[in-house]
Formats: structure tokens, sequence, C-alpha cells
């Protein structure tokens, strides 16, 4: 019988070289699996013929986009990840429903092995094959960039395969940069980019214009929150997918969401990315917006500590881990008061929350007022500035002798 493997496949010219490479070199029936989490129906119309025209037995495209924002995108975000710094983690987040879409086909098909097109240099294949151990340990994890047997080094080695083999792909020797997208995201890698000294070229952008060419008149958007969740834009309830999708066509249009950053991978390299996130980063400005009413001091600063964590594993491709459960568990607990409404304003590349209201607020006017107040006297502060700084002043003393 025919080794059966499921292979995360997207229709790009590295797993349109996969398929025929597993048949050819594994005797096996490849079932390509294909998980629609927002990259657009130039990647998906079609994707099904293509991958039979490759030599797949069959193709399963999986509808992922609620289950990809409700359920890995918002608690990412809820958990305020974001790493380094400054990356919303957009395709680190994706690979862990995709994975576990790949197993659930993989187990409905019969396919005793698993495959993926990530070449040995980047993060995707620790995402991919972390999943993949956690859900499905019995499954062999076939890796091809890895095999000795393969000898499609680049592009063009990759559409010589192709062509001798009559398999029709619209893939070309000129594409410049290497782009993975979904609904929360866009990256861009390779060609100039690659040179961290070169300014980002503009043509490798999609979702976002130019600030400089943004409009020259801001445009507010109001989201309301339900427990740390978007759910309603401008007053309309809409669902989470949707959301994102409308805050990317208007932030994109004010260059909101641009990120070039050169990273530290996973596996010990550094590189660099550019990232566009417009709907996301407006999101994530927006629900710190109401985080800073809602949350007090420490657990708005444990959240924090909490986030890096989190982005870590996500990162990392940790998201079947106990430690991740743990603090997801933690961090929608904190999220349980994130109710409210903030107003974030789009102008040349900038999102920024102008107003907010929640009515879980701990932020009251009538004592942060500098009018004089009932609750709040002002001479109870000497008694605290004693107490807070008493070990500066011992250290004082005991350096002048004063103290023993």
């Amino acid at each position: 019988m025919k080794k059966k493997i499921a292979l995360a496949y997207s229709g790009g010219l590295d797993t349109s070289c996969i398929v025929p490479w597993l048949v050819e070199n594994m005797d096996a029936e490849v079932i390509c699996v294909v998980g629609d989490v927002g990259q657009g129906a130039d990647e998906l119309v079609g994707v099904e013929q293509k991958a039979i025209n490759s030599g797949a037995k069959e193709c399963h495209v999986v509808d992922l986009k609620r289950e990809f924002v409700e359920d890995f995108v918002f608690p990412t975000i809820i958990a305020g990840s974001i790493y380094e710094g400054r990356y919303l983690l957009g395709t680190a987040i994706a690979r862990p429903v995709l994975g576990k879409a790949q197993v659930e086909v993989a187990k409905k098909t019969g396919c005793t092995a698993v495959a993926h097109g990530c070449t040995g240099k980047g993060n995707d294949q620790v995402r991919f094959e972390s999943a993949y151990a956690a859900l499905a340990p019995e499954l062999e994890i076939i890796a091809p960039w890895r095999d000795d047997r393969w000898k499609l080094s680049g592009r063009l080695a990759m559409l010589d395969y192709l062509k001798a083999r009559n398999i029709p792909t619209t893939a070309s020797a000129t594409k410049i940069y290497s782009r993975d997208r979904n609904l929360w995201h866009i990256s861009h890698e390779g060609g100039s980019i690659e040179n961290p000294w070169n300014a980002p070229p503009e043509d490798a952008y999609m979702l976002t214009c130019s600030p400089d060419k943004a409009p020259d008149q801001f445009e507010d958007v109001t989201l309301r929150f339900e427990q740390g969740r978007p759910r309603a834009l401008n007053g309309k309830a809409m669902s989470g997918e949707e959301i994102i999708a409308s805050l990317n066509v208007t932030a994109g249009r004010h260059g909101v969401g641009r990120v070039d950053l050169v990273e530290n991978r996973r596996v010990g390299m550094k590189s660099r990315g550019l990232y566009e996130t417009p709907g996301g980063t407006v999101i994530v400005e927006a629900l710190r917006g109401l985080e800073e009413l809602v949350l007090d001091r420490e657990t708005r600063h444990y959240r924090d500590h909490l986030g890096l964590t989190f982005a870590e594993l996500v990162y990392d491709g940790r998201w079947f881990t106990p430690l991740r459960e743990a603090l997801w568990a933690c961090a929608s607990k904190i999220a349980e008061k994130l109710d409210g409404e903030v107003v974030v304003r789009l102008f040349k590349g900038h999102a920024t929350a102008v107003q907010r209201r929640s009515p879980n607020s701990l932020y009251a006017e009538n004592i942060v007022t500098f009018e004089q107040g009932e609750i709040y006297d002002q001479k109870d502060a000497g008694g605290f500035i004693k107490l807070l700084s008493l070990p500066e002043r011992i250290r004082a003393l005991k350096a002048r002798g004063q103290a023993k």
C-alpha cells in the first residue's frame, strides 16, 4: 500500500514542486491541505485544480478565518504579545491553526505522514513540526528541504523541474520578494530587503500606501470591545474577521501598519522583514487605550510581563503547550473587564487612541482633578513619600555616619 502524506499546500512554487517530488521519491499519494486564513482570492482561486495538476490525489480547502481570528489572533493581542517590541506575529500566529487543520485532514483521510515546504533556515519548520508533535506524534514528519534527495535549490531549478513534467505554474523567475499573507498581515522578505542598509523598497508594499502620500485629513474609527475582543466598528456590530478586513482597507489608505524589522529567528540567525498589519495596528492601539482606563497598575504591568513570554511562545511555535495555555488563562481573566469604546485617529502612518470610555473605568475625574477634592487629601502624600523613600534616606544617613 502506498504511503499517504498530508501536505501543507499553498499553491506556490515550492509546494507545487513538492507534490510531484513526494510522488516520485516516496511512492506516495499526496493529500494537499489548504488553510484559508484570509490570504485572498488571488491565492485560492483554482488551487484545488492546481494541486491535482501537480500530482496530488486530493486537495482539501479548509475555511479557517473565524477560528484563526477568534482562537488565535485575538488571544494573542489580548495577552499583549508583540515580538521584540514591534512584530504583531502575523505569520507566526497562523501556523498553529494551519498545522491543526492539516493534522485533522491527515487523520480523516488515513494519512500516516505530514509534510511541509518550509526551508531549513526559517522559523516555520519549527512552528509546523511543533504543532504536529503536540497533536499527532504518531505521524511521520517529512521536510523535503532538509532531505538529501532534494536538489531544487532555487527558483530556476524548480521552474525547470515543473516544466520537465508539464506541470503548469504561474510562478516566474523574476519574482523579487517572498511573501506570506493572511487576514492579519502580509510579510515581505528577499531581494533588496535582505540588505539592512537598503531603505524599504516602495514596490514591496501591498496593503498600505506610503504615509507621505496618505490623505492630508485624518480619519477617526470607533471600536467597541467586549472582554478585550473587538465586536463593533463605527457603531456596527461585525464579526472579528469583518472588522479586520474593513480596517485593513481604511488604515491601509492612511499608511498605517508598516514595520521594518531585523528580528532574531528561533533558529539563531537574524533576518530582515517588512510587515504590513494595518487593521491589526488599529485594534492593538485601541485595546491598549481601553486597558489604560480599566486595568490597575499592578495588573497592567504584569500583563506586559506576561505578553513578552506569550509572544516568544507564539514566535517559537509553542502554541500547544501547557505554559501557553496557563498564560492565556491568566490573560483572559485580566480581560474580563475590558469592555468599552475607543476612537482611534488615523493620519499619515499613525494610529492614535484619542477617545476612550468604559463602564469599568478606574479613571475618576473628580479625584485626579487639580481642583480641591473630597476623596483625596493631598497632605496624605507626605507620609507615603517618607515610607517609600525610607531606604534612600537610611543609605544617605549611613554614608554620612549619622546612622548605625
